[in-house]
């Protein structure tokens, strides 16, 4: 049953920082090709990776992947910072800036294709969200227009019937993504306190996960796990199978 299309593929290729749009990319065993592949770690914190709950102006930071797409290495990767500068994202004066700015100790850890990277990854291999829920959060929440990034997915659905939180009703089930790819819906995305931090000016607004911890049982998204791997595209069809 055609359920939708794909309006947003999404990458994180450093785990934190802000991701990149892309039209086309790979669905590996892991996830999303590059898909949190490259990480900052916090030397002060016994080695945990550095993220937005620590560092939170982490979100203003944009990392993307520089060259063509190959199964022995990832590209290169390049970080952009607020200020605009570019550096290679190991690049000493970048670090020692996040380190100034952070009050942490930093060093990097980066995996390759052929590794799974499930440290970086948190619960599952994808992250969904569907149009018709962002748009019931931002009727819910009516503060102001709910910033999709604030919660990282890496495939929004644009559905053919405009039903919000239907994801949910999906848990267990599999989808096809295209003539290639297929995933299974495991279960709801639980929220912390990163969806309260502005993507632009790294603020915090505790209200908007309030309304999601109020409104929705602090669940917004579903994970997916990868059953077949392949190639998927911006507006490619998303069909629920039997």
């Amino acid at each position: 049953m055609l359920i939708g299309q794909i309006k947003e593929v999404v990458r994180h290729p450093v785990k934190s920082l802000r991701g990149e749009n892309v039209q086309t990319t790979k669905i590996m065993d892991y996830g999303l090709y590059g898909d949190r592949s490259h990480a900052y770690v916090d030397d002060t914190k016994q080695g945990n990776f550095l993220t937005i709950t620590q560092f939170q102006e982490m979100v203003q930071y944009k990392a993307k992947f520089v060259g063509e797409e190959s199964m022995e290495d990832y590209p290169k990767v390049e970080v952009i910072t607020p200020e605009g500068k570019v550096f290679d994202w190991e690049d000493q004066e970048l670090i020692k800036e996040m380190e100034s700015k952070s009050n942490r100790k930093i060093s990097t850890r980066e995996y390759t294709p052929s590794h799974v990277p499930i440290g970086p990854i948190a619960v599952e291999h994808i992250l969904l969200a569907t149009d018709a829920s962002l748009d019931k959060l931002n009727e819910l929440w009516g503060k102001a227009e709910v910033d999709l990034r604030r919660f990282r997915p890496n495939l929004l659905i644009s559905l053919e019937e405009k039903k919000p939180f239907i994801e949910e009703e999906w848990i267990g089930r599999r989808i096809k993504i295209g003539a290639e790819v297929e995933l299974q819906f495991v279960g709801p995305c639980k929220r912390c306190m990163i969806i309260t931090v502005n993507p632009d000016n790294a603020e915090r607004d505790p209200s908007i996960h309030k309304t999601v911890i109020k409104e929705r049982n602090n669940h917004f998204g579903v994970y997916a796990s990868v059953v077949k791997t392949g190639n998927i595209h911006v507006d490619d069809e998303v069909h629920l199978l039997d």
